[in-house]
C-alpha cells in the first residue's frame, strides 16, 4: 500500500485528491493546512494525522526523525499556487515523489530550476493535467492529428464561463503574485490542452481583460484559437464551458466527464505513466507571455 501526505487539505481541490488516494488503495497518513476545516478527512482517512504548522509536519516526515526512512511514498501539493514551488522542493528534499496540482509554477523562469532539483533528487515530479485524460479531449487530439478537418482554416473557440462570487477576489486567488491571476489559476488547464492538441504557440493577442475575464486569440502551429475565460457571466445562465470548431462541427462540453479524472491521473502515476515536469513547459510559458500583457 502506497502512503501519502497532503499539503493544503482545506483547499477547494483537496477532496478530489483525497478521494483519488482512496480509490487507488493508498493511505493518507498526514495532512497539513493552516486552516482546520478538514472534516472531510474523517470520511476517507479518519486516522490521518493533521498538522496546522509546517514545522511539525516537516518533522513528522523527515527521514532523520524516522530512522532514516521517510514514512510516505508521495507528497501531494494542493497549497496556494505561489507555494507550489517550495512545497515540491520539500518533497524532493525528503526523497519522495511529488504530485502537484496546477500550476506547477506561476512564472516560467522558475520551472527549469525545479526540474534541476528533481534531477538531483531521488523523487519525481508528477503534475496533474487532467484535461489531457478527458476522453473527448483525447478524441479532439486524434481528430486534429488525423487531418479530418483543416485546422489552419477552422474557426476554433474555447469558452469557459463559470461563476465565482465576491469572495474570489478577496482570497489569495485574487492576488496576482499568489495565484498568477485568472489566466494561471483557472486558465492554465485550458492553455495546457490547447498546447497539447494544437502544437507550439506562435503568437498571442489579448482582446479584453479584467480581474474576472480574459479574452484573446492564440496562434498555434496547427490552429488559431479564440478563447473567452469569464468568471462572472450574467448573460449566460448556463455558464457555458465548451470547445467549438466550425460553429458546431465538433463540440466538446467541458461541464461533463471530469469527475473521476484525478483518480485516473493517480492510477497512471502509480503505473509509472504520469506526466512529467517538462510536459507543463509550453502552457507555463504561454501563460507567462499572456500575463506580461495583462500586468
Amino acid at each position: 500500500m502506497k502512503k501519502f501526505a497532503l499539503v493544503g487539505a482545506a483547499g477547494y481541490i483537496a477532496p478530489r485528491h483525497i478521494k483519488a488516494i482512496k480509490d487507488v488503495g493508498g493511505e493518507l497518513v498526514a495532512a497539513l493546512d493552516p486552516h482546520d476545516s478538514v472534516g472531510i478527512l474523517d470520511a476517507y482517512f479518519p486516522e490521518c494525522k493533521f498538522f496546522t504548522e509546517f514545522e511539525r509536519f516537516e518533522r513528522f516526515l523527515d527521514p532523520w526523525h524516522n530512522d532514516g526512512e521517510c514514512p510516505i511514498d508521495y507528497l501531494v501539493v494542493c497549497s496556494p499556487n505561489y507555494l507550489h514551488d517550495a512545497h515540491v522542493r520539500f518533497g524532493l528534499r525528503i526523497g519522495v515523489d511529488v504530485i502537484c496540482e496546477k500550476p506547477l509554477v506561476i512564472n516560467s523562469h522558475n520551472l527549469q530550476p525545479l526540474i534541476n532539483a528533481e534531477q538531483n533528487s531521488a523523487g519525481n515530479i508528477y503534475p496533474i493535467l487532467q484535461c489531457r485524460l478527458h476522453p473527448k479531449i483525447q478524441e479532439l487530439k486524434h481528430v486534429v492529428n488525423s487531418g479530418a478537418f483543416c485546422v489552419n482554416t477552422a474557426q476554433i473557440s474555447i469558452t469557459y464561463n463559470t461563476l465565482r462570487g465576491p469572495w474570489y477576489l478577496q482570497s489569495w486567488k485574487g492576488e496576482d503574485k499568489q495565484s498568477g491571476g485568472l489566466i494561471v489559476n483557472i486558465g492554465i488547464h485550458l492553455l495546457d490542452l490547447m498546447c497539447w492538441v494544437f502544437g507550439e504557440h506562435e503568437q498571442q493577442q489579448i482582446v479584453w481583460s479584467s480581474p474576472l475575464r480574459v479574452r484573446g486569440r492564440i496562434n498555434f502551429r496547427k490552429a488559431q484559437v479564440y478563447y473567452d475565460l469569464n468568471l462572472r457571466s450574467k448573460f449566460d445562465i448556463q455558464y457555458k464551458k465548451e470547445i467549438n470548431i466550425n460553429q458546431g462541427e465538433f463540440v466538446i462540453d467541458l461541464t461533463e466527464g471530469f469527475q473521476d479524472l484525478h483518480t485516473q491521473a493517480y492510477k497512471n502515476i502509480l503505473a509509472g505513466e504520469g506526466f512529467t515536469a517538462e510536459s507543463v513547459a509550453p502552457a507555463i510559458e504561454l501563460a507567462s507571455q499572456i500575463r506580461k500583457g495583462l500586468l
